[in-house]
Protein backbone atom coordinates (compact mmCIF):
# COMPACT_ATOMS: atom_id res chain seq x y z
CA UNK A 1 0.00 0.00 0.00
CA UNK A 2 1.63 3.60 -0.91
CA UNK A 3 1.72 5.55 1.98
CA UNK A 4 -0.65 8.47 0.78
CA UNK A 5 -3.12 5.89 0.63
CA UNK A 6 -2.23 4.80 3.90
CA UNK A 7 -3.09 7.77 5.32
CA UNK A 8 -5.71 8.65 3.37
CA UNK A 9 -7.76 5.75 5.24
CA UNK A 10 -6.06 5.10 8.79
CA UNK A 11 -4.82 8.69 9.98
CA UNK A 12 -8.58 8.78 11.69
CA UNK A 13 -8.55 4.89 13.07
CA UNK A 14 -7.80 4.19 16.44
CA UNK A 15 -7.40 0.48 18.33
CA UNK A 16 -10.54 1.42 20.97
CA UNK A 17 -9.91 -1.88 22.51
CA UNK A 18 -8.05 -5.65 23.31
CA UNK A 19 -10.50 -8.21 23.98
CA UNK A 20 -9.78 -12.24 24.31
CA UNK A 21 -8.15 -13.05 21.41
CA UNK A 22 -9.74 -9.73 18.94
CA UNK A 23 -8.74 -6.47 18.64
CA UNK A 24 -11.59 -3.99 18.45
CA UNK A 25 -10.69 -0.74 15.44
CA UNK A 26 -12.70 2.39 15.62
CA UNK A 27 -13.26 4.22 12.01
CA UNK A 28 -15.30 7.47 12.14
CA UNK A 29 -17.79 6.95 9.82
CA UNK A 30 -20.24 3.74 8.35
CA UNK A 31 -18.16 3.84 5.03
CA UNK A 32 -14.92 4.19 5.96
CA UNK A 33 -15.68 1.00 8.21
CA UNK A 34 -16.81 -0.79 5.41
CA UNK A 35 -14.02 0.47 3.26
CA UNK A 36 -11.10 -0.75 5.42
CA UNK A 37 -12.66 -3.91 6.66
CA UNK A 38 -13.65 -4.50 3.33
CA UNK A 39 -9.89 -4.15 1.42
CA UNK A 40 -7.49 -4.38 4.44
CA UNK A 41 -9.27 -7.24 6.76
CA UNK A 42 -6.39 -9.86 6.17
CA UNK A 43 -3.53 -7.42 5.79
CA UNK A 44 -4.31 -5.71 8.95
CA UNK A 45 -4.91 -9.15 10.95
CA UNK A 46 -1.48 -10.04 9.65
CA UNK A 47 0.07 -7.23 10.69
CA UNK A 48 -1.88 -7.37 14.73
CA UNK A 49 -0.73 -10.88 14.28
CA UNK A 50 3.38 -10.37 13.99
CA UNK A 51 2.92 -8.23 17.33
CA UNK A 52 0.38 -10.73 19.01
CA UNK A 53 -0.05 -14.21 18.01
CA UNK A 54 -2.92 -14.97 20.08
CA UNK A 55 -5.17 -12.80 17.71
CA UNK A 56 -7.44 -14.37 15.76
CA UNK A 57 -10.16 -11.67 15.06
CA UNK A 58 -10.27 -8.22 13.93
CA UNK A 59 -13.61 -6.24 15.22
CA UNK A 60 -14.38 -3.01 13.23
CA UNK A 61 -16.83 -0.52 15.04
CA UNK A 62 -18.08 3.17 13.93
CA UNK A 63 -16.46 5.67 16.73
CA UNK A 64 -17.59 9.20 14.71
CA UNK A 65 -15.66 11.07 17.82
CA UNK A 66 -12.31 10.18 15.75
CA UNK A 67 -13.15 12.50 13.09
CA UNK A 68 -12.90 15.37 15.58
CA UNK A 69 -9.04 17.27 14.79
CA UNK A 70 -8.35 17.33 18.39
CA UNK A 71 -9.45 13.88 18.93
CA UNK A 72 -6.73 12.05 21.33
CA UNK A 73 -7.93 8.52 20.51
CA UNK A 74 -6.94 8.17 16.77
CA UNK A 75 -3.48 6.84 15.95
CA UNK A 76 -0.97 9.73 15.17
CA UNK A 77 0.84 8.44 11.65
CA UNK A 78 3.35 11.85 11.28
CA UNK A 79 6.21 9.70 12.32
CA UNK A 80 5.90 7.44 9.27
CA UNK A 81 5.42 10.36 6.66
CA UNK A 82 8.55 12.60 5.79
CA UNK A 83 8.11 16.45 4.53
CA UNK A 84 7.33 15.08 0.93
CA UNK A 85 4.73 13.01 2.00
CA UNK A 86 3.11 15.37 3.85
CA UNK A 87 3.01 17.62 0.79
CA UNK A 88 1.17 15.07 -1.41
CA UNK A 89 -1.65 14.26 0.77
CA UNK A 90 -4.27 15.85 3.21
CA UNK A 91 -7.22 14.90 3.69
CA UNK A 92 -9.87 17.61 4.96
CA UNK A 93 -13.09 16.29 6.78
CA UNK A 94 -14.97 13.90 3.85
CA UNK A 95 -12.42 15.76 1.34
CA UNK A 96 -9.13 14.56 -0.52
CA UNK A 97 -6.87 17.67 -1.70
CA UNK A 98 -3.60 16.28 -3.54
CA UNK A 99 -0.85 18.95 -3.60
CA UNK A 100 2.77 18.81 -5.80
CA UNK A 101 4.86 21.72 -5.75
CA UNK A 102 2.48 25.04 -5.04
CA UNK A 103 -0.36 23.69 -7.67
CA UNK A 104 -3.52 22.02 -6.47
CA UNK A 105 -3.76 18.94 -8.53
CA UNK A 106 -6.40 17.19 -6.80
CA UNK A 107 -9.46 18.96 -5.20
CA UNK A 108 -13.68 18.11 -3.77
CA UNK A 109 -13.15 14.07 -4.54
CA UNK A 110 -15.85 13.22 -2.14
CA UNK A 111 -14.41 10.48 -0.09
CA UNK A 112 -18.34 8.38 -0.31
CA UNK A 113 -17.25 7.93 -4.12
CA UNK A 114 -16.23 4.97 -5.46
CA UNK A 115 -16.47 2.27 -8.78
CA UNK A 116 -16.94 -0.34 -6.35
CA UNK A 117 -19.90 1.42 -4.61
CA UNK A 118 -21.16 2.64 -7.86
CA UNK A 119 -24.40 -0.03 -8.34
CA UNK A 120 -24.53 -0.94 -12.08
CA UNK A 121 -27.37 -1.61 -14.14
CA UNK A 122 -28.16 -2.09 -17.90
CA UNK A 123 -28.96 1.91 -17.64
CA UNK A 124 -25.38 3.16 -16.39
CA UNK A 125 -23.49 -0.40 -17.41
CA UNK A 126 -21.36 1.10 -20.71
CA UNK A 127 -20.61 4.51 -18.41
CA UNK A 128 -19.11 2.73 -15.23
CA UNK A 129 -17.18 0.26 -17.70
CA UNK A 130 -15.67 3.70 -19.78
CA UNK A 131 -14.92 4.94 -16.27
CA UNK A 132 -13.04 2.15 -15.59
CA UNK A 133 -10.99 1.69 -18.57
CA UNK A 134 -10.80 5.71 -18.60
CA UNK A 135 -9.25 4.92 -14.67
CA UNK A 136 -7.00 2.33 -15.43
CA UNK A 137 -5.67 3.97 -18.90
CA UNK A 138 -6.05 7.01 -18.65
CA UNK A 139 -5.40 9.41 -22.44
CA UNK A 140 -6.02 6.28 -23.97
CA UNK A 141 -8.84 5.12 -26.41
CA UNK A 142 -11.63 6.55 -23.94
CA UNK A 143 -10.19 10.23 -24.49
CA UNK A 144 -11.88 12.33 -24.24
CA UNK A 145 -14.97 10.87 -21.97
CA UNK A 146 -18.04 12.35 -21.91
CA UNK A 147 -21.04 11.34 -20.32
CA UNK A 148 -24.38 13.02 -20.02
CA UNK A 149 -28.14 12.06 -18.48
CA UNK A 150 -30.76 13.70 -16.28
CA UNK A 151 -30.42 14.91 -13.04
CA UNK A 152 -29.67 12.92 -10.13
CA UNK A 153 -28.78 9.65 -12.35
CA UNK A 154 -24.60 9.03 -10.84
CA UNK A 155 -23.09 11.56 -13.36
CA UNK A 156 -21.03 13.04 -10.36
CA UNK A 157 -20.55 9.91 -8.26
CA UNK A 158 -18.76 8.53 -11.81
CA UNK A 159 -16.74 11.57 -12.52
CA UNK A 160 -15.64 11.95 -8.32
CA UNK A 161 -15.44 7.87 -8.54
CA UNK A 162 -12.43 7.86 -11.89
CA UNK A 163 -10.52 10.62 -10.20
CA UNK A 164 -10.07 8.53 -7.14
CA UNK A 165 -9.57 5.44 -8.77
CA UNK A 166 -6.81 7.46 -11.14
CA UNK A 167 -5.41 8.67 -7.41
CA UNK A 168 -5.51 5.26 -6.02
CA UNK A 169 -3.37 3.77 -8.84
CA UNK A 170 -1.16 6.48 -9.14
CA UNK A 171 -1.16 8.72 -5.82
CA UNK A 172 1.35 11.13 -7.89
CA UNK A 173 -0.81 11.48 -10.74
CA UNK A 174 -2.49 15.17 -10.95
CA UNK A 175 -6.25 15.45 -10.76
CA UNK A 176 -8.24 17.76 -11.24
CA UNK A 177 -12.26 17.43 -10.52
CA UNK A 178 -14.09 20.74 -11.02
CA UNK A 179 -17.99 21.80 -12.01
CA UNK A 180 -18.00 24.11 -14.60
CA UNK A 181 -19.24 27.04 -12.81
CA UNK A 182 -16.36 26.68 -10.39
CA UNK A 183 -14.08 26.93 -13.41
CA UNK A 184 -16.13 30.17 -14.93
CA UNK A 185 -15.56 32.11 -11.00
CA UNK A 186 -11.77 30.76 -11.10
CA UNK A 187 -11.76 32.24 -14.58
CA UNK A 188 -13.27 35.38 -13.60
CA UNK A 189 -11.17 36.14 -10.42
CA UNK A 190 -7.88 35.31 -12.07
CA UNK A 191 -8.78 38.14 -14.87
CA UNK A 192 -10.16 40.33 -11.58
CA UNK A 193 -6.92 39.52 -10.04
CA UNK A 194 -4.45 39.63 -13.18
CA UNK A 195 -3.71 36.31 -12.90
CA UNK A 196 -4.26 34.34 -16.02
CA UNK A 197 -0.72 32.89 -16.72
CA UNK A 198 -0.97 31.12 -13.35
CA UNK A 199 -4.63 30.06 -14.13
CA UNK A 200 -3.41 28.62 -17.30
CA UNK A 201 -0.57 26.81 -15.93
CA UNK A 202 -2.87 25.54 -13.38
CA UNK A 203 -4.94 23.54 -15.12
CA UNK A 204 -2.70 23.05 -18.49
CA UNK A 205 -0.37 20.82 -16.91
CA UNK A 206 -2.34 18.13 -14.78
CA UNK A 207 -3.15 14.47 -15.74
CA UNK A 208 -6.75 14.30 -15.53
CA UNK A 209 -9.07 17.05 -16.11
CA UNK A 210 -12.74 16.52 -14.69
CA UNK A 211 -15.38 19.27 -15.66
CA UNK A 212 -18.87 18.58 -14.39
CA UNK A 213 -22.25 20.08 -15.24
CA UNK A 214 -20.07 21.46 -18.52
CA UNK A 215 -23.78 23.02 -19.73
CA UNK A 216 -22.74 25.37 -17.36
CA UNK A 217 -20.38 27.24 -19.71
CA UNK A 218 -23.39 28.19 -22.62
CA UNK A 219 -23.31 31.57 -23.48
CA UNK A 220 -20.60 32.07 -21.86
CA UNK A 221 -17.35 33.27 -24.58
CA UNK A 222 -14.49 33.66 -22.13
CA UNK A 223 -14.72 30.43 -20.33
CA UNK A 224 -15.69 28.89 -23.41
CA UNK A 225 -12.39 30.40 -25.07
CA UNK A 226 -10.10 29.19 -22.04
CA UNK A 227 -11.51 25.61 -21.86
CA UNK A 228 -11.17 24.71 -25.53
CA UNK A 229 -7.32 26.07 -25.02
CA UNK A 230 -7.08 24.54 -21.85
CA UNK A 231 -8.78 20.99 -23.60
CA UNK A 232 -6.55 21.26 -26.40
CA UNK A 233 -3.42 21.12 -24.76
CA UNK A 234 -4.10 18.83 -22.44
CA UNK A 235 -5.44 16.36 -25.47
CA UNK A 236 -2.04 17.25 -27.47
CA UNK A 237 -0.31 15.97 -24.22
CA UNK A 238 -2.83 12.63 -24.48
CA UNK A 239 -3.83 13.80 -20.58
CA UNK A 240 -7.13 12.17 -19.64
CA UNK A 241 -9.80 14.90 -20.07
CA UNK A 242 -13.49 13.53 -18.62
CA UNK A 243 -16.82 15.70 -19.06
CA UNK A 244 -20.42 15.40 -17.71
CA UNK A 245 -23.55 17.25 -19.11
CA UNK A 246 -27.49 16.81 -19.15
CA UNK A 247 -27.72 17.00 -22.73
CA UNK A 248 -25.49 15.51 -25.84
CA UNK A 249 -22.70 17.65 -27.93
CA UNK A 250 -24.90 17.84 -30.51
CA UNK A 251 -27.49 19.47 -28.10
CA UNK A 252 -25.41 21.80 -26.49
CA UNK A 253 -27.07 25.51 -27.37
CA UNK A 254 -24.94 28.15 -26.72
CA UNK A 255 -21.60 26.23 -27.71
CA UNK A 256 -19.20 26.79 -30.30
CA UNK A 257 -19.00 24.12 -32.85
CA UNK A 258 -15.60 23.30 -32.52
CA UNK A 259 -16.01 22.75 -29.05
CA UNK A 260 -19.11 20.54 -29.78
CA UNK A 261 -16.94 18.93 -32.20
CA UNK A 262 -13.96 18.30 -29.49
CA UNK A 263 -16.71 16.61 -27.25
CA UNK A 264 -17.91 14.59 -29.10
CA UNK A 265 -13.86 12.94 -30.66
CA UNK A 266 -13.93 10.40 -28.22
CA UNK A 267 -16.16 8.38 -26.41
CA UNK A 268 -20.14 9.59 -25.87
CA UNK A 269 -22.01 7.70 -23.07
CA UNK A 270 -25.66 8.15 -21.76
CA UNK A 271 -27.19 7.44 -18.44
CA UNK A 272 -30.56 6.32 -18.28
CA UNK A 273 -33.07 6.05 -15.78
CA UNK A 274 -32.69 2.88 -13.74
CA UNK A 275 -35.01 0.16 -14.11
CA UNK A 276 -37.00 -1.89 -11.16
CA UNK A 277 -34.27 -4.02 -10.57
CA UNK A 278 -31.63 -1.59 -10.20
CA UNK A 279 -33.43 0.68 -8.22
CA UNK A 280 -33.74 -1.98 -5.52
CA UNK A 281 -30.09 -2.65 -5.43
CA UNK A 282 -29.14 1.27 -4.80
CA UNK A 283 -31.73 1.21 -2.13
CA UNK A 284 -30.43 -2.10 -0.61
CA UNK A 285 -26.83 -1.02 -1.19
CA UNK A 286 -27.51 2.33 0.98
CA UNK A 287 -29.44 0.85 3.50
CA UNK A 288 -26.41 -1.35 4.16
CA UNK A 289 -23.70 1.42 3.71
CA UNK A 290 -25.49 2.92 6.35
CA UNK A 291 -26.23 -0.17 8.32
CA UNK A 292 -29.79 0.34 8.40
CA UNK A 293 -32.07 -2.97 8.63
CA UNK A 294 -35.12 -2.47 6.56
CA UNK A 295 -37.65 -4.93 5.73
CA UNK A 296 -37.32 -5.19 1.49
CA UNK A 297 -40.65 -5.13 1.02
CA UNK A 298 -40.18 -1.19 1.78
CA UNK A 299 -37.29 -1.38 0.07
CA UNK A 300 -39.16 -2.91 -2.94
CA UNK A 301 -42.09 -0.01 -2.73
CA UNK A 302 -40.04 3.10 -2.72
CA UNK A 303 -38.56 1.18 -6.06
CA UNK A 304 -41.50 0.49 -7.42
CA UNK A 305 -42.90 3.87 -7.23
CA UNK A 306 -39.66 6.49 -7.88
CA UNK A 307 -38.50 6.36 -11.03
CA UNK A 308 -37.50 9.45 -12.40
CA UNK A 309 -34.17 9.29 -10.75
CA UNK A 310 -31.57 7.84 -7.92
CA UNK A 311 -31.72 11.58 -5.98
CA UNK A 312 -35.01 11.49 -5.57
CA UNK A 313 -34.89 7.31 -4.45
CA UNK A 314 -32.02 7.57 -1.94
CA UNK A 315 -34.23 11.08 -0.64
CA UNK A 316 -37.25 9.12 -0.10
CA UNK A 317 -35.53 6.62 1.55
CA UNK A 318 -33.70 8.86 3.98
CA UNK A 319 -36.73 10.74 5.05
CA UNK A 320 -38.28 7.05 5.40
CA UNK A 321 -35.57 6.45 8.04
CA UNK A 322 -35.25 9.44 9.60
CA UNK A 323 -39.19 9.72 10.32
CA UNK A 324 -39.70 6.38 11.45
CA UNK A 325 -36.71 6.60 13.85
CA UNK A 326 -38.47 9.75 15.18
CA UNK A 327 -41.50 7.74 15.86
CA UNK A 328 -39.63 4.76 17.30
CA UNK A 329 -41.00 2.86 14.71
CA UNK A 330 -39.73 0.48 11.84
CA UNK A 331 -39.94 1.94 8.17
CA UNK A 332 -42.97 0.49 6.50
CA UNK A 333 -45.26 0.92 4.07
CA UNK A 334 -47.87 3.33 5.19
CA UNK A 335 -45.10 5.52 5.79
CA UNK A 336 -43.35 5.37 2.56
CA UNK A 337 -47.15 6.30 1.17
CA UNK A 338 -47.14 9.26 3.36
CA UNK A 339 -44.02 10.78 2.30
CA UNK A 340 -44.94 10.20 -1.38
CA UNK A 341 -48.33 11.58 -0.89
CA UNK A 342 -47.25 14.94 0.68
CA UNK A 343 -44.60 15.01 -2.02
CA UNK A 344 -47.06 14.53 -4.83
CA UNK A 345 -45.40 11.51 -6.15
CA UNK A 346 -48.15 9.28 -5.89
CA UNK A 347 -51.90 10.14 -5.17
CA UNK A 348 -54.87 8.27 -3.81
CA UNK A 349 -58.30 7.93 -2.81
CA UNK A 350 -58.76 7.40 0.64
CA UNK A 351 -62.17 5.65 1.69
CA UNK A 352 -64.19 6.74 5.19
CA UNK A 353 -65.27 3.85 6.20
CA UNK A 354 -61.83 2.52 6.41
CA UNK A 355 -59.81 5.59 7.22
CA UNK A 356 -59.62 7.23 10.76
CA UNK A 357 -57.89 10.66 10.74
CA UNK A 358 -55.85 9.81 7.28
CA UNK A 359 -54.86 6.60 8.39
CA UNK A 360 -55.70 3.39 7.95
CA UNK A 361 -56.87 0.78 11.00
CA UNK A 362 -53.85 -1.54 11.64
CA UNK A 363 -56.32 -4.77 11.37
CA UNK A 364 -58.65 -5.42 8.25
CA UNK A 365 -61.74 -6.97 9.02
CA UNK A 366 -63.99 -5.99 5.71
CA UNK A 367 -63.47 -6.32 1.45
CA UNK A 368 -63.74 -2.60 1.50
CA UNK A 369 -61.07 -1.73 3.46
CA UNK A 370 -58.60 -4.09 1.52
CA UNK A 371 -59.95 -2.92 -1.64
CA UNK A 372 -58.61 0.61 0.04
CA UNK A 373 -55.25 -0.58 0.99
CA UNK A 374 -54.58 -3.14 -2.25
CA UNK A 375 -55.25 0.61 -4.30
CA UNK A 376 -52.76 2.50 -2.16
CA UNK A 377 -50.41 -0.13 -2.14
CA UNK A 378 -50.27 -0.22 -6.12
CA UNK A 379 -50.77 3.19 -6.44
CA UNK A 380 -54.20 3.11 -8.38
CA UNK A 381 -57.62 4.72 -7.25
CA UNK A 382 -60.42 2.10 -6.09
CA UNK A 383 -62.81 3.34 -9.07
CA UNK A 384 -59.63 1.67 -11.24
CA UNK A 385 -59.51 -1.04 -9.16
CA UNK A 386 -63.24 -2.31 -9.36
CA UNK A 387 -63.83 -0.68 -12.51
CA UNK A 388 -63.63 -2.59 -16.23
CA UNK A 389 -60.14 -1.40 -17.29
CA UNK A 390 -58.12 -4.14 -18.68
CA UNK A 391 -54.35 -2.56 -17.94
CA UNK A 392 -52.04 -4.98 -16.33
CA UNK A 393 -50.95 -3.33 -13.83
CA UNK A 394 -54.52 -2.36 -12.57
CA UNK A 395 -55.60 -6.15 -13.93
CA UNK A 396 -52.57 -7.53 -11.47
CA UNK A 397 -53.26 -5.28 -8.43
CA UNK A 398 -57.31 -6.76 -8.75
CA UNK A 399 -56.22 -10.20 -9.10
CA UNK A 400 -54.08 -9.47 -5.95
CA UNK A 401 -57.26 -8.10 -4.36
CA UNK A 402 -59.29 -11.16 -4.96
CA UNK A 403 -56.57 -13.37 -3.64
CA UNK A 404 -56.34 -11.30 -0.55
CA UNK A 405 -60.35 -11.30 0.55
CA UNK A 406 -60.53 -15.05 -0.15
CA UNK A 407 -57.61 -16.59 1.43
CA UNK A 408 -57.94 -13.82 4.62
CA UNK A 409 -61.71 -13.33 4.74
CA UNK A 410 -63.21 -16.53 3.19
CA UNK A 411 -65.91 -14.68 1.15
CA UNK A 412 -67.67 -16.03 -1.51
CA UNK A 413 -66.46 -15.85 -4.95
CA UNK A 414 -70.22 -14.75 -6.17
CA UNK A 415 -70.01 -12.39 -2.96
CA UNK A 416 -66.10 -11.11 -4.12
CA UNK A 417 -67.52 -10.50 -7.23
CA UNK A 418 -70.22 -8.41 -6.81
CA UNK A 419 -68.05 -5.87 -4.72
CA UNK A 420 -65.50 -5.91 -7.37
CA UNK A 421 -67.51 -4.44 -10.22
CA UNK A 422 -70.32 -6.92 -10.51
CA UNK A 423 -67.74 -9.53 -11.83
CA UNK A 424 -68.85 -13.49 -12.55
CA UNK A 425 -67.81 -16.27 -10.20
CA UNK A 426 -65.69 -18.19 -12.76
CA UNK A 427 -63.65 -14.88 -13.55
CA UNK A 428 -63.35 -14.13 -9.95
CA UNK A 429 -62.17 -18.08 -9.80
CA UNK A 430 -59.49 -17.45 -12.19
CA UNK A 431 -57.99 -14.37 -10.76
CA UNK A 432 -57.99 -15.94 -7.37
CA UNK A 433 -56.39 -19.42 -9.12
CA UNK A 434 -53.29 -17.24 -11.10
CA UNK A 435 -52.60 -15.66 -8.11
CA UNK A 436 -52.37 -18.83 -6.36
CA UNK A 437 -49.92 -20.15 -8.97
CA UNK A 438 -47.62 -17.18 -9.55
CA UNK A 439 -47.39 -17.65 -5.87
CA UNK A 440 -45.41 -20.59 -6.02
CA UNK A 441 -42.52 -19.19 -8.31
CA UNK A 442 -43.14 -15.46 -8.28
CA UNK A 443 -40.46 -13.91 -5.33
CA UNK A 444 -41.80 -10.27 -6.42
CA UNK A 445 -45.71 -11.35 -6.03
CA UNK A 446 -44.37 -13.17 -2.31
CA UNK A 447 -42.89 -9.66 -0.83
CA UNK A 448 -46.15 -7.93 -2.31
CA UNK A 449 -48.54 -10.29 -1.00
CA UNK A 450 -46.52 -10.31 2.28
CA UNK A 451 -45.82 -6.56 2.94
CA UNK A 452 -49.92 -5.65 2.16
CA UNK A 453 -50.84 -8.46 4.56
CA UNK A 454 -48.41 -7.01 7.37
CA UNK A 455 -49.52 -3.79 6.28
CA UNK A 456 -53.40 -4.84 6.84
CA UNK A 457 -52.75 -6.96 10.51
CA UNK A 458 -53.88 -9.69 8.96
Amino acid sequence: MKLPVFKTWFADTAVLRKEEKSIVIGLPTPFAKKWVSDRYRIKILQAAQEEDPTIEIIEYEVHSALSNPGSTEKVHLESLLDEEDEKKVRKVRGKEELHIGNGVTSKRLGIQYTLDNFVVGKDNRLAHAACMAAANMPGGIYNPLYIFSGVGLGKTHLLQSLGKEILNNDPSARVVYMTAEQFTNEIIDAIGKRRTKEFKNKYRNVDCFILDDIQFLENKDMSQMEFFHTFNDLYDQNKQIVLSSDSPPRDLDGFKERLRGRFGMGTVVEILPPDYETRFAILRQRAQDLQIIIDPAVLEFIAFHIETNVRDLIGVLMQTVSQSALNNMSPNVALVTEILEQQHKIHVIHSEQSAIGGRFESNIRTMQQIIDRVALYFSISKDELIGPDRKKEIKDARQVCIYLIRDELSQSYDKIGQTLGGRNHTTVLHAYNVIKTRLKTDFRLMRDINALKKEMGL
